[in-house]
């Protein structure tokens, strides 16, 4: 059942997975009348936002949970990571980053997504002035007054009409408000699955991360708690089928022979999953009176482990431009044209630049060029010893490039 009698808010969030979630939390302490509408009833596994997949938190992310005071119960469950490998199969050279050399205690952290999940909605039942509506999704919305107007549908069928000053899309990569909006997106399909688990290595990670290029994609092991390996490998779309229904013996042996024996003899290969992967780009971010953040406005290949880092600087740059609209009149209307084209100009720099690294590291190592072959193999050198281009990256990576939210400084909105 909807619980919502006062239908009368400031933002409405569509999608209460992690990126919607957050966003809830982080706007609390401005005081605002925020609602989540979120499809699946809260604690069901079903929900794609909490499941057993892990994700590699950046160093601007760990500083936002800092500033919204999550931190402390998210790294009791997180795993630090302090240096990364890059290699690519078959071929010379490698390359490493270093927690240490970049200054940080971290390069970042890695956590299972139904554990953050957990903290995720054990503060949104504390935030004591956002309504979680669940389950119910937006079937409808009009924006062409002075409030945008949601209409929402409940499991059992009831509908609602939420009025709010701005509405934000948060429902994913396949947004179904997104279109509503009537914002495109331009997709792109990779021909590819990542296949998703944790096992156990028969040497410990010791807190590195390892990346390496294969002839189907990228391999990923990262470290997580007990020892034991997260991994995504992503193969090709045709084989993913096959690669799923191979027996635990099977897939282990297929697993060893793309990523090698450099920790020893993988086994004790956990539940595994696929899902399809794609490159997704809203053409524009903003319309009138809404909003994209997270993967709405960008749906990301996981081969650099950075689309739900760059949906969290979403939120803090939406936040900030919120907060700082307020601080001058707390009357500010928050779905005023100009505070939506501070947000779109801020991130459209940053988003640009993921989409654009992560998508010529897949077609630069998914091809079969020698000469570009080559090339990965002197870059992957040169990339060790030419002063300044690890830090960069690294910077990069560690989401600290370019100019940063106070939430991604570690800094409270209030």
């Amino acid at each position: 059942m909807i619980d919502s009698t006062d239908t009368r808010y400031d933002i409405v969030i569509a999608g209460g997975g992690m990126i919607g979630a957050s966003l809830a939390i982080a706007l609390s302490p401005l005081g605002l009348r925020v609602a989540v509408v979120e499809a699946v009833a809260r604690g069901e596994t079903r929900q794609p936002s909490f499941d057993d997949r892990s994700t590699a938190l950046s160093r601007s992310t760990q500083r936002m949970f800092e500033a919204m005071g999550l931190w402390d119960d998210v790294i009791a469950a997180a795993t630090p990571i302090r240096r990364i490998h890059v290699s690519d199969r078959g071929r010379f050279g490698f390359s490493h980053i270093d927690a240490t050399q970049q200054g940080v205690a971290a390069l970042g952290y890695v956590v299972i997504n139904r554990v953050l999940g957990g903290v995720l909605q054990s503060a949104l039942t504390k935030a004591g002035t956002v309504d979680v509506i669940c389950p119910a999704r937006v079937v409808d919305i009009d924006t062409g007054g002075d409030l945008a107007v949601a209409r929402i549908e409940s499991a059992d069928g009831e509908h609602q009409e939420l009025g709010c000053q701005l509405l934000v899309a948060a429902d994913g990569a396949n947004s179904a408000v997104r279109p509503m909006m009537g914002v495109c997106a331009k997709k792109t399909d990779y021909g590819q699955h990542a296949v998703i688990g944790n096992l156990l290595p028969e040497k410990p990670l010791d807190n590195c991360a390892y990346e390496r290029f294969t002839d189907q994609g990228p391999l990923a092991l990262l470290p997580v708690a007990d020892d034991r390996a997260a991994f995504v490998w992503t193969v090709s779309s045709h084989d993913a089928e096959r690669v799923l229904g191979l027996d635990d013996e099977a897939f282990l042996d297929e697993l060893q022979e793309a990523f090698g024996y450099r920790l020893g003899r993988l086994s004790r290969v956990g539940k595994r999953a696929a899902y399809p992967v794609s490159l997704s780009k809203a053409l524009r971010l903003t319309a009138e009176r809404s909003v994209l953040v997270g993967n709405s406005a960008h749906g990301l290949h996981p081969v650099a482990a950075q689309g739900f880092n760059l949906g969290m600087r979403d939120v803090a740059a939406l936040c900030d431009c919120i907060a700082d609209a307020r601080s001058h009149d707390p009357s500010a209307d928050l779905g005023d044209p100009d505070l939506l084209a501070r947000y779109a100009q801020w991130r459209r720099d940053d988003q640009g630049k993921l989409v654009r690294l992560t998508d010529g590291i897949v077609r630069l190592f998914g091809s079969s060029s020698p000469s570009l072959k080559a090339a990965r193999n002197i870059g992957m050198i040169g990339f060790d010893i030419v002063p300044g281009v690890r830090s960069l990256f690294a910077k990069h990576m560690m989401g600290l490039a370019g100019r940063l939210p106070r939430l991604s400084r570690g800094v409270p909105l209030k």
